[in-house]
């Protein structure tokens, strides 16, 4: 079992920035792959950044130059840098962990990017 929090979303400017926290925690050991997804009202959920194991990054097209996905395996989190933020990336943020059996899903964070 492995626990999922996320933290960090909130409202900014256009042009401004956020850095998503993702916590994780129980079996750990387990994760091959974390990755963030967002959706937006009236939106299907869609995969924004990955990082494997092994420290292979993968970008959404929509945030590639802009996002950042680092991790920090010492204390098993994750986190995604977002700047020059634009309103479409107004969503909720989703932290997502990969195991062989399945997946784990955090409760998600907010991001609202307005004037």
């Amino acid at each position: 079992q492995v626990h999922v929090v996320e933290s960090g979303g909130g409202l900014v400017q256009p042009g401004g920035s956020l850095r998503l926290s993702c916590g994780t925690s129980g079996s750990v050991s387990s994760i091959w792959r974390m990755a963030w997804y967002r959706q937006a009202p009236g939106q299907r959920r869609e995969l924004v950044a990955s990082i494997t194991n092994g420290g292979i990054t993968n970008y959404a097209d929509s945030v590639e130059g802009r996002f950042t996905i680092s991790r920090d395996n010492a204390n098993n989190t994750v986190y995604l840098q977002l700047n020059s933020l634009k309103p479409e990336d107004t969503a909720v943020y989703y932290c997502n962990a990969k195991t062989q059996y399945r997946d784990y899903w955090g409760q998600g964070t907010q991001v609202t990017v307005s004037s």
